[in-house]
């Protein structure tokens, strides 16, 4: 009998969700929870090439839970709630206290608890989605994968910040890193498709979607990465800031009359990068449609590229060298222009794009020129199968 996992991402406003059978790791059930908690909630679910779609009062996070225990019922997916063999729940950061994803028990939910301030705008509502899942489920095992377990071996220099280090080891306040199972995927992936030893090579993974990340991996670890405390620091994002001025921040919160920090960290996370320099969109297929006639979605490109350059050439001096560049994520999948875009600028150290692969093509492939003297590839990551096999290792 084919085992069932199902994973999960449980946003403050969606929940989502995907069902493989094991060993053949394939997608049975995906589907989403939308506007949960607001009006007009929509179930979506997709089986066998049908997809399912219904408005319905969705309030808790334990009812969306419900609904889609219900659903797999109702389509036959399973018999019985034990046909699901176990639960795995991406989960932004593990804080000081996760070094690996865990299995999910009493002591490990309330280690969890206690780690909402290192990631407020994911970690909570992730938490209230393994709170559900526990009661509704309480037979079933859960596991936590962490994005921030792939940046725990980072150098301590690159992990540190410059203040006073009493303030790490009371409270943690480091560099942690985010998308690490997406970049731990897309890597190990790239070095088998290249059929290289993992171990030995220096690479960039470039992780291009709503939030973007760059992270350096060298001798089979991450060695430095863009994200810092939280997602919120590094590159220009579709609606985030990116590195800034702590200063800047200070003086923007008196000029603005702002007095919880918080309300200015909103500003920061959901009104600024390309959707704040633009002034009409945190997508980047918008700007480039807009580009040439308008001039802030021209600057907001501009800026994209230009963020993402300045950390891949650090990281080529910190690592003395790069073998490969990944391009993943949405934008890093399926857009050619801000791809070539970003080889381009290293046309300087022998990096040649290949046209027509660049521009077509699907699935993993290599995108650079076979005399270039850096390999690039895009690789379609696959955050959910990363946290099937963690569930696997962890659950036997």
């Amino acid at each position: 009998m084919k085992r069932k996992v199902l994973v999960v991402n449980s946003g403050s406003s969606t929940l989502k969700f995907k069902l493989f059978a094991l060993p053949e790791e394939e997608v049975i059930v995906k589907g989403m929870v939308d506007r949960l908690g607001l009006d007009h909630s929509v179930f979506e679910i997709t089986y066998q090439g049908q997809k399912h779609t219904q408005e319905i009062p969705i309030n808790s996070h334990v009812q969306a839970v419900e609904i889609l225990i219900k659903q797999l019922l109702d389509l036959n997916v399973i018999n019985d709630v034990q046909d699901i063999s176990g639960i795995g729940h991406r989960v932004v950061s593990g804080g000081p206290y996760f070094d690996d994803s865990t299995l999910l028990n009493e002591q490990s939910l309330s280690k969890l608890s206690q780690i909402d301030e290192y990631a407020p705008l994911h970690n909570p509502a992730e938490r209230k989605g393994i709170e559900a899942f526990a009661q509704m489920l309480p037979e079933v095992p859960q596991v936590a994968v962490f994005d921030t377990t792939f940046h725990k071996k980072l150098p301590k220099m690159n992990q540190v910040y410059s203040i006073p280090k009493e303030y790490d080891e009371k409270f943690g306040a480091h560099r942690y890193g985010a998308h690490g199972t997406s970049h731990d995927y897309v890597s190990h992936k790239a070095a088998e498709f290249l059929d290289i030893p993992y171990s030995q090579q220096k690479m960039i993974s470039l992780h291009m979607g709503s939030g973007v990340s760059v992270t350096a991996i060298k001798d089979g670890h991450s060695f430095d990465t863009s994200m810092g405390f939280t997602p919120i620091s590094g590159v220009t994002m579709s609606s985030r800031a990116g590195d800034i001025d702590i200063s800047l921040v200070a003086f923007l919160m008196e000029k603005l009359q702002i007095n919880d920090i918080h309300e200015m960290i909103d500003i920061l996370n959901n009104e600024s990068g390309l959707k704040g320099i633009s002034g009409i969109s945190p997508d980047m297929r918008d700007l480039i449609s807009a580009k040439d006639s308008n001039p802030d979605a021209k600057l907001a490109i501009e800026v994209f590229i230009n963020r993402i350059v300045k950390y891949i050439g650090s990281y080529i001096a910190e690592m003395h060298g790069i073998d490969v560049m990944i391009f993943t994520a949405g934008m890093g999948e399926n857009n050619p222009v801000i791809r070539q875009a970003i080889m381009d600028n290293f046309n300087f150290l022998g990096m040649k794009v290949d046209q027509a692969a660049n521009e077509n093509g699907k699935g993993i492939r290599q995108i650079s020129a076979p005399d270039s003297k850096i390999t690039a590839l895009v690789v379609p990551t696959d955050e959910e199968l990363m946290i099937v096999h963690e569930f696997e290792r962890l659950v036997k």
